[in-house]
């Protein structure tokens, strides 16, 4: 089929992008969009914006919490581009500061309500199945609104009847959920905690046979492409990387920020074992008895029980460690530049997206070798410092080794935001993902058009 043919395959809509081709019409979803926690929002934060800068239609459709977008200015647009909101709302049952909660009963809409109530309260996780299906009910009323639909992530039941409603369909898995579950299965301390852990992760048999099923799956990064065959059982030939990236312009060298002496910062969810964090508190203890003015700075809330709030009790660091939630963009970038080291202990990550947010502000990079962080941060001692993930000891070291050595701290700084500027901006992240867009709507237009007219 010639390009020509493609385009009136899927339906007009005036004018051309930055690509040379006719614009699109994309729906986003987004099953759960907090962009200050988690890689799902940030990623539809971002993505959206650059692909209505690329002259893209973006209408991001998401549940509660809702995305935070980023509007398109007058003239900032390679072409003419929007953002939109359409809001599809759940009944938001872990919702701060009363998560779990029992809905009134006024605030049951339908038999997806109830199905979302009664699956939490039997110790399920509901959220990617009642999306879903709200998702496709939504867009069963909307035929001919959209050239393309694009999840983030949801890999619910209700996806898998949407071609059959004319939308072509790609998949965002940024990595298997089933690697968070066995990490915490594995963290688990007695039967109960592991009963409890099976039943939260039920919903990843259904992402399984959803997967399999799926015509376009991206991800973004070789480590997570592998994973996604492995425990998704998803041909190798349906799953595409594409990387993410920083925002380069937010995320930059500010000389005249003061760097704080002995300072690291980390982002990290304390209570989620895949993230690390206990064993960098360990190392922190071990690199205070050579550094004493060594201290350590988390973008998240401090935990007040389990492995990490034990660690820091336990070493006697409760005035070496700071938590900090609910910071501004800037703030969070004003808060890596002025540190000495930026650290990622995470024992598994599909991308790292703080590892490529800071060395994109300059800041020196101390990095396990987990999931896909090498591939972001890129070769030992040219532009980070790896160790292995879980090694409290190796991880010492190389915080140890890094705070004594400023010329280090300096040529590692520099190589890292190269790299970044290079191989990972959401600029190319989006350029990448519409290259898929295209693809999916030319696979769908050739099963559609009979084969005496491809002749």
């Amino acid at each position: 089929m010639t390009a020509e043919a493609t385009r009136e395959a899927a339906g007009p809509l005036a004018g051309e992008t930055a690509d040379g081709d006719r614009p699109l019409r994309i729906a986003l979803l987004s099953y759960k969009g907090n962009p200050f926690c988690g890689g799902q929002g940030v990623y539809v934060r971002h993505l959206s914006r650059e692909l209505a800068r690329l002259g893209h239609r973006v209408e991001v459709i998401g549940a509660q919490p809702y995305p935070v977008l980023d509007p398109v200015l007058d003239g900032e647009a390679d072409r003419a581009g929007e953002v939109t909101l359409t809001k599809l709302p759940s009944l938001d049952l872990y919702r701060q500061p009363d998560p779990f909660r029992t809905p009134r009963r006024e605030e049951y809409r339908d038999w997806i309500d109830a199905l979302e109530v009664a699956t939490m309260w039997t110790g399920g996780f509901p959220e990617p199945l009642t999306f879903s299906l709200r998702a496709r009910r939504h867009l069963a009323a909307r035929r001919g609104d959209f050239d393309v639909v694009h999840d983030n992530q949801t890999l619910g039941y209700g996806l898998l009847g949407l071609e059959r409603l004319g939308f072509p369909l790609v998949t965002t898995v940024h990595h298997p959920v089933t690697v968070d579950r066995q990490v915490e299965l594995d963290a688990a301390p007695d039967w109960k905690r592991r009963a409890s852990v099976r039943r939260w992760y039920a919903f990843t048999r259904m992402q399984k046979r959803v997967a399999r099923r799926l015509p376009s799956v991206l991800t973004v990064s070789g480590s997570s492409r592998r994973e996604i065959t492995e425990h998704l059982g998803v041909r190798p030939e349906r799953v595409h990387v594409v990387p993410i990236g920083a925002d380069t312009g937010l995320f930059s060298p500010d000389p005249s920020v003061p760097e704080v002496p002995g300072r690291i910062v980390t982002t990290s969810s304390a209570d989620v074992p895949l993230k690390g964090l206990v064993h960098l508190v360990e190392a922190l203890a071990k690199v205070r008895t050579e550094h004493p003015d060594a201290h350590l700075v988390v973008v998240g809330k401090r935990p007040e029980s389990g492995p990490v709030a034990a660690a820091v009790e336990r070493y006697g660091l409760d005035r070496a460690i700071e938590f900090v939630k609910g910071i501004s963009d800037r703030e969070l970038v004003d808060l890596v530049r002025g540190a000495q080291i930026a650290c990622v202990p995470s024992l598994y990550e599909g991308f790292s997206l703080p590892a490529a947010e800071a060395m994109a502000t300059g800041t020196p990079l101390v990095a396990t070798t987990g999931g896909a962080i090498p591939e972001v941060a890129g070769p030992d001692g040219e532009t980070c410092l790896a160790v292995p993930p879980g090694d409290a000891g190796a991880l010492a070291a190389a915080l140890g080794r890094l705070l004594g050595d400023a010329d280090l701290r300096a040529r590692l700084g520099a190589a890292g935001r190269e790299r970044v500027l290079s191989r990972f901006t959401w600029e190319q992240a989006a350029r990448g993902t519409v290259e898929h867009y295209r693809a999916a709507l030319l696979n769908t237009a050739t099963r559609r058009t009979p084969d005496s007219a491809l002749s």
